[in-house]
C-alpha cells in the first residue's frame, strides 16, 4: 500500500511503501531526519539495548539516548520501552523497522557500488569469522598476500559460534565467514573453498602400529576431544560414530584444536581431525596419519558473505582473494 504525506511548502513530498498500514499523527519534516538517526533507530531495534546499540556505533550511550529522543519526536511515538532486561519496541517502531532496514540498505548498496577499491592504497580493517583450525590453514597465506598487494589492509579474526553467523553478518558485525554452516539462509551468499576428510591422528611411535585403523583399533583408543560451538564439523563426526555404534573413549576434551595435536605428541592419545589440519601439524614427520575405517561426510569449507553487503568492492575483492588462494589446494 502506497501513502503520500504532503509536507508543505518546505518539505519534500514523502512516498513510503509498507507491508502494512503505519498511522502518522503529525506530518514528518525530511530536515530533522538524518541517516545517523535511522541507523540508531535500527542499532536499538537489533541489540533491544542503548548500551550495546551505542557500542556498535561507536558512540556514547548519552548520544544514542539523544538520538533516540530525537526519534520520538519525528515520529511522535516512544518507538522503544525501557523494561526490566530490555528495550523493547512499540507497535509504531515494530511497523517503521521494515522500511527503514529497507532503505537503508539500498542507500548503503548505492554509495558501496559507487564507490572504488584499491588494495594498493586502501586503509581498511576487514572482520572475518573463522575457527582455528581456519586460522591455521588460511591466514598464514593470506597474510603473506596482504603484505605484498594491499600493505595497508588489516584482517580482525573473530570467532563467532555458527549459530550466530548468518544475524553478525547481516548485522555487519563481521565482514565474511569462513568454514562451515550447516544451513546457511538465503541472505547468506555461499562460495565453496575446499573439501576435506577426517583422520585419525596418532604419535608417530604410538603402541598402536598398524596400518590400517579398524573399528576395533578404535574402540581401544583413547581420545583427545575437540568440543567446540565455532564449527559444525565435530557434531557431524560425532553422528557418523553413533551410527555405526562406536563409544569413544574421551581422555581430555578442548575447546580448539591449537593445543590437541601437541598433547598427541607426548601422549599414546588419539585426534580426529580434519586431514588438512593435520598434514599442516605433520611438517616434521612427528605423527602418523590413518585413515578412518568409519565413513564420515566431506567436510566442506566454505565462504560467507551477506547480500546486503554484496556490492562492497572492498568485500568483494577479499572474496575473490580468499577463493582464488583455497578454491584449488589440496586437502593433503
Amino acid at each position: 500500500m502506497v501513502r503520500r504525506y504532503a509536507l508543505g511548502k518546505q518539505h519534500a513530498l514523502v512516498s513510503l511503501t509498507f507491508n502494512t498500514r503505519i498511522y502518522m499523527t503529525k506530518h514528518i519534516n525530511l530536515a530533522t531526519v538524518d541517516l545517523n538517526l535511522l541507523k540508531t533507530f535500527m542499532a536499538i531495534w537489533e541489540h533491544r539495548s542503548l548500551t550495546i546499540a551505542a557500542d556498535r556505533l561507536h558512540l556514547s550511550q548519552p548520544a544514542v539516548s539523544h538520538a533516540l529522543r530525537r526519534l520520538r519526536d519525528v515520529f511522535d511515538d516512544p518507538l522503544f520501552v525501557r523494561t526490566a532486561t530490555s528495550m523493547e519496541p512499540t507497535d509504531a517502531a515494530l511497523r517503521l523497522s521494515g522500511p527503514i532496514e529497507q532503505a537503508l540498505v539500498i542507500i548503503q548498496g548505492a554509495l558501496m557500488s559507487s564507490s572504488r577499491f584499491d588494495p594498493a592504497t586502501a586503509t581498511r580493517t576487514f572482520r572475518i569469522s573463522m575457527s582455528d583450525m581456519a586460522q591455521l590453514y588460511v591466514l598464514p597465506r593470506i597474510m603473506e598476500v596482504l603484505t605484498c598487494q594491499a600493505p595497508g589492509v588489516s584482517l580482525e579474526i573473530q570467532p563467532l559460534p555458527i549459530d550466530q553467523l548468518t544475524v553478525a553478518l547481516r548485522k555487519s558485525e563481521i565482514d565474511l565467514a569462513l568454514g562451515y554452516l550447516a544451513e546457511p539462509t538465503e541472505d547468506c551468499l555461499y562460495e565453496s573453498l575446499l573439501e576435506d576428510e577426517f583422520i585419525c591422528l596418532l604419535r608417530k611411535h604410538h603402541p598402536l602400529q598398524a596400518s590400517e585403523l579398524t573399528l576395533q583399533h578404535m574402540q581401544t583408543l583413547r581420545y583427545v576431544h575437540v568440543s567446540s560451538n565455532i564449527t559444525g564439523h565435530g557434531l557431524t563426526a560425532d553422528a557418523a560414530f553413533r551410527r555405526v555404534g562406536l563409544q569413544r573413549d574421551i581422555a581430555l576434551k578442548v575447546p580448539n584444536f591449537t593445543i590437541a595435536p601437541k598433547i598427541v605428541a607426548s601422549t599414546d592419545l588419539a585426534l580426529v581431525m580434519p586431514r588438512a589440519i593435520a598434514m599442516q601439524s605433520n611438517k616434521a614427520g612427528a605423527f602418523r596419519v590413518l585413515r578412518l575405517p568409519v565413513e564420515l561426510p566431506r567436510i566442506s569449507v566454505g565462504l560467507y558473505c551477506h547480500r546486503r553487503f554484496s556490492s562492497d568492492s572492498g568485500i568483494a575483492w577479499l572474496r575473490r582473494l580468499l577463493v582464488d588462494l583455497l578454491a584449488d589446494t589440496p586437502a593433503s
